[in-house]
């Protein structure tokens, strides 16, 4: 029995089983359209006329393939990102917010590898070539042998592409990319897919190593279908406030080293530049101990990094109290703060509690669990915490601590930047620092010993 034909929205990507004129799922007019599948490639198929595939090549799992070389730029900060620097073939999507400094970082990036000896393009769709001159000049790189374009039509990219046979092309950005073959206007879900999976391809066949810049939407997710986060290779994120001065480049996926990884720049006046020390930048500002200020040593991707949460408790004059939280998760303080109510006997009724990690630092290591809970009780006890002492571990619903992994790298971290104590879990293995241990077994320990509270 013939198999009925399947149709999609070319605008939200959603499936038919019939053609219509709108699209029920997202409102849109005339944008139905039908997909063509494959050939059956089989003795029936043929016998119709179909066309065959050809048969791939397979291996077993025992065969040994040499690491793919990489091309390091120089600027530590992405090259750590990256896995240990940019792999031939490879596709590479960063997304971030408007402004935050995406081109910027690329540009200079761009510029590092060129004058490395690889031969570099970069493709801007949003500025004019002047535009993207006059970037290059107030960040002093007007003389880097990139070789620049301005254009969105993919065709002629691609063409381009295969004429100058670069080792790496940036293109700036992925929204504004136009395939005249789809039926849809830029920027939709139909044109993002389709221009991203002909790069991605065009970079496998080719061997040219491809960065995508990714326009973000209000929930700080790359704009477009999801699908092309699973096409690329290594997806980035470029975080950070306007109102501070470093950025984070943060890795949510990658192929050829750790997830989770993160670069850490500050922005200046003339572009972006490493920080090799971001533990000593996020706790700058720390002059004396303070009630609400904790020290937490969390791990992002291989890195130790600390950082500062800040906590204020105050009387409520509303009946409902507020609960705000910058750069940790609004769940979890929820959940920290039913644990110490009910476990621990420290009522929150009434109060507005703030939260906020310092720096616009995100945090999302569970590991930061004992140090809000320590930060909400200095601020609420009005007791501030010994200024060389740093807290990490994780709280369970009964309120018991749980060890966290990567125990001596956090303490090591702490150590070298001079602090002296820590507030661990029972159980955490640690050694080989100097650091005062001060091992505790669940919150309510935590409460007494430390606040004298209950």
């Amino acid at each position: 029995m013939a198999k009925p034909p399947a149709f999609s929205c070319t605008a939200c990507g959603a499936a038919h089983s019939k053609w219509s004129g709108r699209c029920d799922a997202c409102g849109a007019w005339n944008t139905i359209q039908e997909d063509a599948p494959l050939s059956a490639a089989g003795p029936a198929a043929t016998s119709l006329g179909a066309a065959r595939g050809a048969a791939i090549r397979l291996s077993d799992l025992a065969t040994e393939e040499t690491p793919p070389p990489r091309a390091t730029s120089g600027i530590d900060e992405l090259d750590r990102v990256l896995g240990g620097g940019l792999v031939p073939a490879s596709a590479i999507l960063v997304g971030g917010d408007p402004g935050i400094g995406k081109s910027t970082l690329l540009l200079q990036a761009a510029a590092r590898f060129a004058g490395a000896g690889l031969p570099t393009l970069y493709i801007s769709g949003e500025e004019a070539a002047a535009q993207v001159r006059m970037r290059a000049q107030r960040l002093s790189l007007e003389t880097a042998p990139v070789r620049l374009g301005a254009e969105t039509n993919l065709r002629d990219i691609l063409t381009t592409l295969e004429t100058e046979k670069p080792a790496l092309a940036i293109i700036d950005s992925i929204q504004t990319m136009w395939a005249d073959n789809v039926g849809s206007a830029p920027g939709s879900v139909s044109q993002v897919r389709a221009a991203a999976h002909e790069l991605t391809q065009f970079a496998k066949r080719r061997g040219t190593a491809i960065i995508l810049v990714g326009h973000v939407t209000k929930d700080g997710q790359i704009a477009g279908p999801r699908v092309v986060e699973h096409m690329v290779d290594t997806v980035l994120y470029f975080e950070g406030e306007r109102g501070h001065q470093f950025r984070i480049l943060r890795a949510v996926k990658n192929r050829f080293g750790p997830a989770d990884e993160i670069g850490v720049f500050e922005m200046t006046g003339a572009g972006l530049t490493e920080v090799a020390n971001p533990s000593a930048l996020f706790l700058s500002d720390r002059d004396r101990p303070a009630p609400g200020s904790v020290v937490f040593a969390g791990i992002e991707g291989t890195r130790p990094v600390l950082t500062e949460f800040q906590a204020l408790v105050a009387p409520s004059p509303h009946s409902q109290p507020r609960r705000s939280v910058v750069g940790w998760d609004g769940g979890r303080l929820a959940m920290i703060l039913a644990v110490l109510e009910s476990r621990c006997g420290i009522p929150f009724a009434g109060l507005d509690v703030y939260l906020n990690v310092a720096g616009g630092m995100k945090i999302a290591d569970p590991a930061a669990d004992l140090a809000v809970a320590t930060a909400l009780l200095s601020a609420r006890e009005d007791a501030a915490l010994p200024a060389d002492t740093v807290v990490f571990g994780e709280i369970s619903l009964s309120g018991a601590l749980r060890p966290v992994g990567q125990t001596e790298n956090r303490l090591k971290e702490a150590e070298k930047l001079g602090f002296s104590s820590a507030i661990v879990p029972e159980r955490s293995k640690a050694g080989g620092t100097g650091l005062e241990l001060k091992p505790m077994g669940d919150l309510a320990q935590v409460v007494g010993e430390i606040f004298g509270a209950g």
